[in-house]
């Protein structure tokens, strides 16, 4: 469920691996052999026998270590804050795989679990004291039915929501314009669809706390299969070179054989020239959308419509247009000379009377997207700065996971269920520890 639209994601579309995730096939080693001593010890009949420093309790007080209850809560540490993303996931993998097997079929025992969760899409806050931690998930229950779930469980939150917060703090530099999600060719096709969920959630969490209308813009349909999103896209260098490095060319067919609701947006930096490929891109859509003019035809008028052109200079490229001075790739520099020449191409052509201010408003309409090693610092420079961009493409960064971007979750176990009373049995340095957002969670659901 998120705070978004209060749905629960639908199990079929996480296409949980359930025999895999029963049987321990994506848990660390150790998990499983946690099952496999309190299995024994239950099957032995074993009672505690030690000595509890925490409690003063010898041996001989019956206390079941087999069927031992637990509870356990995850939280995360990412400071000062985390978008949290991949929760229903998490709780599907608990209604799906907890419980053990007898005689070799499993005997599912998530009924007899007790677990609390927040929303996908809620803020947890850390300030670097793991003793004042914000629980994601709750669960109360006999701690073998669930032991081997920890380690899937704490990776589909941790990229989730590493990559909602990646895209929150983006969105915030850009300042409530558009951002595309690039990451797919970055990382495993199967990754595909709780990263476009994820950024999703970051996009319309944005558009909740700032009261903006961002549209998400994922490149794949598989990004987009959680919220019944579809990818989009226009052209790729590789069309370019089709047409033997003719980039207007290129578009001039793109806007012929494509529909018209596609924006018609130009690669503009095969041949290091974008202000030459702007300014001739616009050029060649400019006859044909002034006759759409004249004769009214409303479909021909988007055919050539110009929406943007698309900067994507490698970064150890200087283009044409610059000074020797000026910087490579993607600069300020350079998107502020590409605006310019865009504004002021209606010049060159032969338009008089009552063209001259549509031919103005077609050029000055385009959008110019910047792509190509895009980051938070990056677009906070260029807002900053003011430099004209309109639209960033951001891709790899989104994936990033070093000091400042790490989203780790943890799971503790931090009481254990004695004598119908819940005792604290956090190791030093835990303790448990509340949420308000947490909610009780109906497994069955999933």
């Amino acid at each position: 469920m998120s705070v978004i639209d209060h749905k629960r994601l639908e199990t079929r579309l996480l296409r949980l691996d359930v025999d895999g995730l029963r049987r321990g096939w994506y848990s660390d080693k150790y998990f499983e052999n946690v099952v496999r001593v309190l299995e024994r010890a239950q099957a032995e009949g074993y009672t505690f026998a030690g000595f509890s420093p925490r409690l003063a309790l010898t041996g001989g007080a019956s206390v079941a270590v087999g069927n031992i209850q637990v509870e356990a809560q995850v939280f995360n540490r990412r400071a000062p804050r985390a978008l949290v993303a991949g929760v229903d996931a998490a709780l599907a993998m608990l209604r799906h795989a907890t419980g053990y097997y007898q005689d070799g079929a499993f005997q599912e025992t998530w009924a007899d679990l007790e677990v609390e969760a927040v929303e996908d899409g809620e803020f947890t806050y850390y300030e670097g004291d793991t003793e004042d931690v914000e629980p994601v998930i709750r669960i109360r229950g006999r701690y073998r039915d669930f032991a081997l779930l920890e380690t899937p469980i704490l990776g589909v939150l941790t990229r989730a929501s590493r990559i909602a917060t990646n895209v929150y703090e983006v969105l915030v530099a850009a300042r409530g314009k558009p951002v595309l999600f690039f990451p797919a060719r970055f990382d495993l096709p199967e990754t595909q669809p709780i990263d476009g969920y994820a950024y999703w959630l970051a996009v319309n969490r944005y558009n909740q706390d700032t009261g903006s209308q961002v549209a998400p813009l994922v490149s794949t349909d598989a990004q987009g299969s959680w919220w019944n999103g579809r990818g989009g896209g226009t052209v790729p260098h590789a069309l370019v070179a089709c047409f033997l490095a003719d980039t207007v060319e290129a578009m001039v067919a793109f806007a012929e054989y494509m529909p018209v609701d596609v924006p018609r947006i130009a690669l503009v930096d095969f041949n290091n020239d974008t202000v030459g490929a702007s300014v001739a891109t616009l050029r060649a859509y400019w006859p044909r959308y002034q006759a759409a003019l004249m004769t009214g035809s409303e479909e021909e008028r988007k055919r050539w419509t110009l929406y943007g052109v698309r900067l994507d200079t490698s970064a150890n490229m200087r283009d044409v247009a610059l000074d020797p001075g000026d910087g490579y790739g993607v600069s300020p520099e350079l998107v502020r000379v590409v605006r310019q020449a865009l504004d002021n191409a209606w010049q060159d052509w032969d338009v008089f009377g009552s063209m001259v201010e549509a031919a103005q408003a077609f050029c000055r309409s385009v959008k110019i997207v910047v792509s190509g090693g895009f980051d938070r610092d990056k677009i906070e420079r260029f807002e900053k700065d003011g430099v004209p961009a309109d639209i960033y493409g951001v891709g790899s960064t989104f994936l990033r996971n070093e000091s400042r971007t790490n989203t780790d979750f943890t799971m503790d176990v931090v009481r254990i269920r004695l004598d119908g009373q819940w005792v604290d049995m956090a190791k030093l340095g835990r303790q448990p520890n509340d949420n308000p957002n947490l909610k009780p969670v109906d497994l069955g659901q999933f």
